[in-house]
C-alpha cells in the first residue's frame, strides 16, 4: 500500500508526486519537472537510501527538468518508456528549446515496455503505454491501490494536447479507450491540474465518451 504526496512545480503548474511505500518507506518521485523547495525539504528529511525511483510518464521538460537534479541527489534510477527515451537528450522533442532554455541532456537508468511492472518496497506497480500526447506517453498504475498516475493523457475533464512532435490524435484515442475499459474507479493523479477519479471522467469527461 502507499501513501502519494502532490508538490505543483513549475511555471506550468505540473504536478509533482512523491509515492511512499507504507510497508517500507521506500520512494518514488513522478514527474518532476523543475527543482522544488518544498519537494526538496520534504525528501532531504528522509534517508538517501529510501529515494529508489524518479518515474517519468513522459519526456517533455515540464516533467523532467529536474530529474538529472534529484537523481545526483538521492542516487535514484530514472525509469522512462523506452518510445520516449530519446526526449531526454533532445530539446526539439521535449520542447526545451521552444519554451525555455534547452536542457541538458538526461540520462535514464531504465527504459520501460507495456506492461512491465515494477517493486517500490512492497507494492507492485505496473507501466502502461498511453501513447497519443507523445509516442512514448504512459501511466504507472498501483492495482492494489486503484491508483493511476496519469501524466499528460488523462486529466480533469480534459486531455493532454496532441498537436506536438510525436503526437497523435488517433493514438490518443486508442490510449483513451484503453483507460475507460477499466471496470473498477481508480483514484487519477495527473500531470496537471487537480486530482480525479476514472468513474468520474468515465461519466464526465467528454473526451472518454464514445
Amino acid at each position: 500500500m502507499i501513501d502519494v504526496m502532490m508538490f505543483p512545480t513549475g511555471v506550468l503548474g505540473t504536478n509533482t508526486y512523491v509515492i511512499k511505500d507504507k510497508e517500507t518507506d521506500f520512494i518514488a518521485i513522478v514527474d518532476p519537472g523543475c527543482e522544488d523547495r518544498a519537494l526538496t525539504n520534504y525528501l532531504d528529511s528522509i534517508p538517501k537510501i529510501k529515494v529508489r525511483y524518479i518515474l517519468l510518464t513522459h519526456g517533455h521538460f515540464d516533467h523532467i527538468g529536474a530529474a538529472e537534479f534529484y537523481k545526483n541527489r538521492y542516487e535514484a534510477k530514472i525509469i522512462i518508456s523506452s518510445e520516449d527515451g530519446d526526449f531526454l537528450k533532445d530539446p526539439d522533442l521535449n520542447l526545451s528549446g521552444m519554451f525555455a532554455k534547452p536542457l541538458e541532456p538526461v540520462s535514464a537508468d531504465t527504459y520501460v515496455l507495456d506492461g512491465d511492472v515494477l517493486d517500490l518496497g512492497r507494492s507492485k506497480f505496473k507501466f502502461m503505454l498511453t501513447p497519443g500526447h507523445t509516442r512514448g506517453s504512459g501511466c504507472f498504475v498501483f492495482e492494489e491501490d486503484s491508483v493511476i498516475f496519469s501524466g499528460d493523457t488523462l486529466f480533469y475533464s480534459s486531455i493532454g494536447r496532441t498537436d506536438f512532435p510525436t503526437s497523435d490524435p488517433v493514438q490518443m484515442q486508442n490510449s483513451l479507450k484503453k483507460l475507460a475499459s477499466f471496470t473498477k474507479d481508480y483514484t487519477v493523479y495527473p500531470g496537471h491540474n487537480q486530482i480525479t477519479t476514472l468513474n468520474r471522467e468515465k461519466e464526465n469527461n467528454p473526451y472518454l465518451k464514445y
